[in-house]
């Protein structure tokens, strides 16, 4: 009776790869298809390509490890117009255990660049169902993944994992989500057209911002970057009535000279009716006045301070990983006692066959005769055991681990 095919994950990550090699790797959704088909000619029945920008990997059921990771090494480099010999030293692979140790791992986010990655199940379903549609996805990686599925879910409901800023975008996003709620209900103002100032702006627009006014000393600066966020751009001079429609304001001029005082975010307060504004500068030299903290309803954070909110985010994350790990190992170790106690059912069941056929014989030849049916019946059974370990026993061999097993399986020594 064959075994069931092991499962394996060969691969190149952010740890043993460069991201020039990465690049190169890189499998996107269109042309998946094709290097799955590649797999299958290989002799991989079962395989599944996982492409980010954190890793390439191919999460595969195969009997033969080294073998799988020749013909995956083969397939990758041959797409990526490389000599396989030159992905040896950046390739890893893993089989068993710590195969599905780390397929566990990814789908929770705790094997990412930043521990609690929100996207990563997403892209990991997304493979699982390029390999499903391409019919490369059978029972033994079905099991593997929807038990991934099941792990990433109980890390993210049990432990902080996810929880917390680990950027200083993020951090910005999270402050305006802790002052206004649901960002869908507010506007922004950037003001400048830095790089800081752009970044945390595609953050929170990425995050629901509803609508986004750019302004800046130079105009066409200005519309440059308004075409790029999809905002609309208002005039350096309409600065004064701008920053009473804003709930976020971000700074990112870098002049010598404040371009938002005390006085001018008072103003805009009063027109707001004390609505509050989240600020943040992001200019170096600053360019919002220090004194915006002592106007009651202006929220001010400068780099330093979304610093410090994303080093709390990133300790919290990472204490919370290792409680995740804690369930990881846990749930590896249920899994594969699981899938050991599956791969027993079919032996189980050749044994009971043969015990009732047993049973049925000896009732034809005793007939009704109950003292002659058990004692056939139990001389029966037991004839191939006592004949197969008396010859263990003439040549030699230790058959302490048989006995072992007997004893085991019949409870004798109970």
């Amino acid at each position: 009776m064959a075994a069931a095919p092991r499962f394996v994950v060969i691969g190149a990550n952010h740890r043993s790869a460069s991201l020039s090699l990465r690049d190169a790797l890189f499998v996107d959704d269109a042309a998946v298809p094709d290097v799955l088909a590649g797999l299958r000619a290989a002799g991989l029945g079962e395989s599944l390509v996982l492409s980010t920008c954190d890793r390439v990997e191919v999460w595969a059921a195969e009997d033969d490890a080294d073998h799988a990771g020749r013909q995956v090494a083969a397939v990758l480099a041959e797409r990526a117009g490389l000599a396989p010999a030159a992905l040896g030293a950046h390739l890893y692979g893993l089989d068993g255990a710590e195969a599905v140790r780390h397929a566990f791992m990814v789908a929770a986010s705790l094997d990412s660049l930043v521990i609690g990655e929100p996207h990563v199940m997403g892209q990991v379903k997304a493979a699982h169902r390029l390999a499903r549609e391409s019919g490369a996805c059978g029972a033994q990686l079905e099991a593997v993944l929807q038990a991934a599925f099941a792990v990433a879910k109980r890390v993210r409901s049990d432990t902080a994992v996810g929880e917390g800023p680990v950027s200083i975008a993020a951090a910005a996003v999270q402050l305006a989500r802790d002052l206004h709620g649901e960002l869908g209900r507010c506007q922004g103002l950037l003001v400048g057209a830095g790089d800081m100032g752009e970044l945390v702006a595609e953050n929170l627009l990425a995050a629901g911002l509803s609508r986004l006014a750019v302004t800046a000393p130079r105009q066409s600066r200005a519309e440059a970057l308004a075409q790029s966020l999809d905002a609309h751009v208002v005039p350096f001079d309409g600065l004064r009535d701008a920053l009473a429609g804003a709930d976020v304001v971000l700074a990112c001029v870098g002049g010598r000279n404040v371009v938002l005082t005390a006085d001018l975010i008072a103003q805009a307060l009063r027109k707001r009716r004390r609505r509050p504004i989240f600020l943040v500068d992001a200019g170096i030299p600053g360019d919002i006045e220090p004194a915006v903290n002592r106007v009651d309803g202006a929220f001010l954070y400068d780099l330093a301070d979304l610093e410090r909110v994303a080093l709390q985010g990133r300790a919290t994350r990472e204490q919370a990983g290792r409680a995740a790990r804690e369930i990881v190992d846990e749930e590896v170790a249920l899994f594969l006692r699981g899938r050991a106690a599956r791969a027993a059912v079919p032996a189980i069941v050749a044994l009971r066959a043969r015990f009732e056929a047993t049973r049925e014989a000896v009732l034809a030849e005793a007939g009704t005769d109950a003292a002659v049916a058990t004692r056939l019946l139990v001389n029966r059974l037991l004839h191939a055991p006592t004949e197969e370990m008396k010859g263990v026993a003439a040549d030699g061999e230790d058959w302490r681990d048989m006995e072992k097993t007997l004893k085991k399986l019949f409870r004798l020594d109970g």
